[in-house]
């Protein structure tokens, strides 16, 4: 990195109890499964040649356990933690707690993708991602980016969908393929903020 260059990592949860149980999660509040904190751990493994200024995560428990292992792996236990629920996963309604091949054999599979994988289609008494980015996106420009402008490196540990909008932002993704941007569970996604361009670069190879 040049001098006039930032950090930003963003890794997605461990797997989840209802990771595991294929189930949608949305804002239930779930642990961690020994593999997700195995997951967890094996993030930090990869980003011990980085160092973090600061780090955010959701309210949940499964991002904030998420980011304490990578911490502790790290051993930046000190730096400032901001927990805030404009991070927290899309809220899935009246699907949480469903199993997903259930619930894709019961509405049919057009139905299921609307709900899953579209853009701008809530599921009942839920978010969809466009209302997902409306309050995570501000809350990254004014919380995060800001600190970045600054120089300062930043670790956000939190949810495959919080942190596809602030992906969609980031590489300018269309409404169409930020739906099918996959995140893996426990894998970092490195980006470089050019503080002169005010642009990102993503490293693909960065955590490998």
């Amino acid at each position: 990195m040049n001098t006039e260059t930032s950090l930003l990592v963003m890794v997605r949860h461990g797997q989840s109890q209802y990771n595991l149980e294929n189930k949608f999660t949305g804002n239930v509040d779930v642990e961690l499964t020994d593999l997700g904190r195995q997951e967890a751990k094996q993030a930090g493994e990869k980003l011990k040649k980085f160092h973090f200024d600061a780090a955010f995560t959701s309210t949940l428990k499964r991002a904030q356990e998420s980011l304490t292992i990578i911490l502790n792996v790290l051993n930046e236990k000190d730096i400032p933690v901001y927990k805030d629920a404009a991070l927290n996963e899309r809220c899935y309604g009246d699907l949480q707690g469903l199993n997903k091949d259930d619930t894709l054999k019961k509405y049919g599979a057009q139905q299921f993708d609307l709900w899953h994988r579209s853009y701008d289609v809530a599921p009942p008494n839920g978010e969809s991602l466009k209302d997902t980015e409306a309050r995570a996106l501000p809350y990254f420009k004014e919380k995060i980016e800001t600190q970045l402008n600054t120089g300062k490196n930043i670790l956000i540990v939190a949810h495959g969908n919080s942190l596809r909008t602030i992906i969609k932002y980031l590489e300018n993704i269309s409404n169409v393929n930020i739906p099918h941007r996959e995140l893996s569970t426990g894998k970092p996604e490195i980006y470089y903020f050019d503080r002169s361009t005010k642009s990102y670069q993503h490293d693909i190879h960065g955590a490998e």
